[in-house]
């Protein structure tokens, strides 16, 4: 392991305390950060998270990728710890935690129905998932997001919300900034990862590609999330200066969610007798959430300093810690067991 990747939690957590700083230090850098962006889209953030995903889609065999798409019982799974459990679990989560304060409800529910298009494909790949699985998965789960992601909002905003006592609303969601939003994050890096694969595969050959294109381009990732995480983190570190009791209000429950469907999807994976690395891949599928959507949503709906945008932006400031944490955990299970890694 280089030096980056044996120390990568300490860079993170080094990262975010550099975020915080200078958003609470120089408060202009949010209001630069926020000037570039188009409609709900942040550019800096969003040529971190594809930069950082261009990697691992490089990686994948994309030849590979049929008896992912003709496996009904891991896509059937998916389905249900993904559009059923992980709502669920959040509105649960929210109602109980965040009764009192509705716009930060209303925030984690958005989050809760954003299911992950980016920053599994980072951490599936960190904890030797199966990558094959994690492209096919996120691929299925982004095209289920464009078409429902609207009757969802509605469904858990406008009708549940209401029927158990607790403020509802009605969201701007437009189904055309949610396919922008999946073209845009899993898109782009996806034909870039599926061209480096297939033309450098053929021209150079298998072996270098994988033993000296790959290990050069795998240095992007880290790079980028680092520089994707200072940048997210300086955007709020006014606000989590300022406001640390709402943001650990915000923080539990999230926190709960993550290792909550973490572990839900990971139980249900191995009932359901996955193999290792495909029940790893189902679990960080599931517990991770496509933040980059619920901010768009929230900022479009309710505005950029609402309470709503403020819980979905602290939804990647706990997600990113807590999933760096499972992967390490799930690193030192792997150790002791005899899987076969990710070519």
């Amino acid at each position: 392991m280089g030096l980056i990747d044996r120390y990568l939690t300490l860079w993170i957590g080094l990262a975010m305390v550099v975020g915080v700083l200078v958003g609470w230090m120089i408060p202009d850098v949010a209001t630069f950060i926020a000037s570039m962006s188009t409609g709900a889209t942040n550019w800096p953030i969003a040529l971190g998270l594809i930069i950082m995903m261009i990697p691992p889609l490089a990686k994948v065999r994309y030849d590979q990728l049929g008896p992912v798409v003709r496996d009904v019982r891991v896509l059937s799974l998916s389905l249900l710890q993904n559009w059923f459990i992980g709502p669920t679990l959040m509105f649960i989560l929210a109602a109980v935690f965040l009764a009192d304060k509705p716009e930060y409800l209303q925030g984690l529910i958005l989050i809760g129905l954003a299911r992950c298009i980016a920053m599994v494909i980072v951490w599936n790949d960190m904890a030797c998932g199966d990558r094959e699985y994690a492209a096919g998965l996120v691929a299925f789960n982004s095209l289920f997001q464009v078409v429902m992601y609207s009757a969802y909002a509605w469904f858990f905003l406008e009708v549940v919300a209401p029927m158990v006592g607790l403020q509802g609303a009605r969201l701007n969601v437009d189904v055309a900034e949610i396919a922008l939003s999946v073209l845009l994050y899993l898109g782009v890096p996806l034909v870039v990862g599926i061209l480096l694969s297939t033309v450098l595969r053929r021209s150079m050959g298998n072996d270098w590609y994988r033993n000296t294109f790959l290990p050069r381009l795998s240095y992007l990732t880290p790079a980028a999330l680092l520089f994707t995480i200072v940048v997210m983190f300086s955007t709020k570190g006014d606000a989590i200066i300022r406001l640390p009791l709402d943001v650990v209000r915000v923080a539990v429950p999230l926190f709960l969610y993550f290792v909550g469907m973490f572990a839900i999807s990971l139980w249900l994976s191995r009932r359901a007798r996955m193999d290792h690395q495909r029940s790893i891949t189902l679990a960080f599928t599931a517990a991770s959430n496509n933040f980059e959507l619920a901010i768009a949503v929230a900022i479009t709906s309710f505005g950029f300093a609402s309470g709503q945008a403020f819980a979905a932006v602290i939804g990647p400031l706990i997600e990113v810690p807590v999933m760096l944490l499972l992967v390490r955990w799930i690193g030192r299970k792997t150790m002791s067991k005899p899987v076969s890694l990710p070519s």
